[in-house]
C-alpha cells in the first residue's frame, strides 16, 4: 500500500528540506503497481516496477507511453485514488486532477457542476462564482452555463472537466490526455492557460501518448517497462516523425 506523505511536516528521522526540496509539490518515489488476474489461470501483470516522478512548481512536465504502459495507473496513484502495491507519494500543496474519463454528472448543468466541487473544495459562493466566469471566459463555454452536461458536445465537456480540476487554484495540475476533443482555437487556448499557470508558479503534469510540440515542456518523462526515464534531450524511444509517443 502506498505511503502517503501530505504537507510540510517530515518524519523526525528525515533531515530538514534542501532549497531544491521546497519546490517539489509532488514526488513518487518506487512506485510499484501489479494487477492480479481474476481467471483462474490467468497472469498477473506487473505495470509499475519502481516508477519514481519529482514535479516541482511552475514547471511543465509532460509523461509518455504505449498503450498498456501505465500511465493512467500511474496517475490515479500520484492522485491518491489508487494505491501502490510499494512505494511512497509526498504531496505538498494542493492537487487538481483531470483524468481521462470524466467526472461529470449528466443531469447538472454547468453552473450546478461548478457549485458541486466548489463546495466540495470549500470554496464559498464568490470564490465558486469567480473561477466559473474566469474559466467560462478563457476556454470559450459562457454561453453553456445553463445546459445540462448531456447536453454538450464532447469538446465542451472535456473543457468543463479541465475547468473543475482547475477551480480551486492547486499548487500542482495533473492532465490525463487533456487535448480530447478540442478544437484548435481550444487547443491554443489550453496552452495559453497552460502559460499562465506556470508563470504564477502552478505545477502541470500533461499524460498524452503523443506530444507534438516538446518545446512547450521543460521536461519529458517516457513510462516504459515500469519505470519512468528522463528523455528530454535525447528523445523517446517510440519517438516518430509525428513527435514524442
Amino acid at each position: 500500500m502506498t505511503e502517503r506523505i501530505v504537507g510540510t511536516e517530515r518524519p523526525e528521522s528525515e533531515s530538514e528540506p534542501t532549497a531544491g526540496d521546497r519546490d517539489v509539490v509532488l514526488r513518487g518515489s518506487d512506485l510499484a503497481k501489479t494487477y492480479s488476474s481474476r481467471l483462474p489461470f490467468g497472469r498477473s501483470v506487473e505495470v509499475l516496477t519502481g516508477a519514481s516522478v519529482t514535479i516541482r512548481r511552475g514547471e511543465v512536465v509532460g509523461i509518455v507511453g504505449g498503450n498498456g504502459s501505465g500511465k493512467s495507473t500511474l496517475m490515479k496513484i500520484l492522485v491518491g485514488e489508487l494505491d501502490a502495491d510499494e512505494g511512497t507519494v509526498d504531496v505538498n500543496g494542493r492537487v487538481g486532477w483531470c483524468p481521462q474519463d470524466e467526472l461529470l454528472y449528466d443531469r447538472l448543468t454547468v453552473e450546478e457542476t461548478f457549485r458541486l466541487f466548489g463546495e466540495a473544495y470549500g470554496m464559498d459562493p464568490t470564490e465558486i462564482e469567480s473561477a466559473r466566469d474566469r474559466l467560462a471566459e478563457t476556454l470559450d463555454f459562457e454561453e453553456f452555463l445553463d445546459y445540462r452536461i448531456d447536453r454538450l458536445s464532447g469538446g465542451n465537456r472535456q473543457k468543463i472537466n479541465l475547468s473543475i480540476a482547475l477551480m480551486h487554484d492547486p499548487d500542482v495540475l495533473l492532465l490525463d490526455e487533456p487535448y480530447t476533443g478540442f478544437d484548435w482555437e481550444t487547443y491554443l487556448a489550453f496552452w495559453d492557460l497552460t502559460a499562465a499557470l506556470r508563470e504564477r508558479g502552478t505545477a502541470v503534469a500533461i499524460i498524452s501518448h503523443l506530444i507534438n510540440e516538446q518545446e512547450r515542456f521543460d521536461r519529458i518523462l517516457e513510462l516504459a517497462d515500469g519505470t519512468l526515464t528522463d528523455v528530454t534531450d535525447e528523445g523517446s524511444s517510440q519517438a516518430g516523425e509525428e513527435g514524442v509517443r
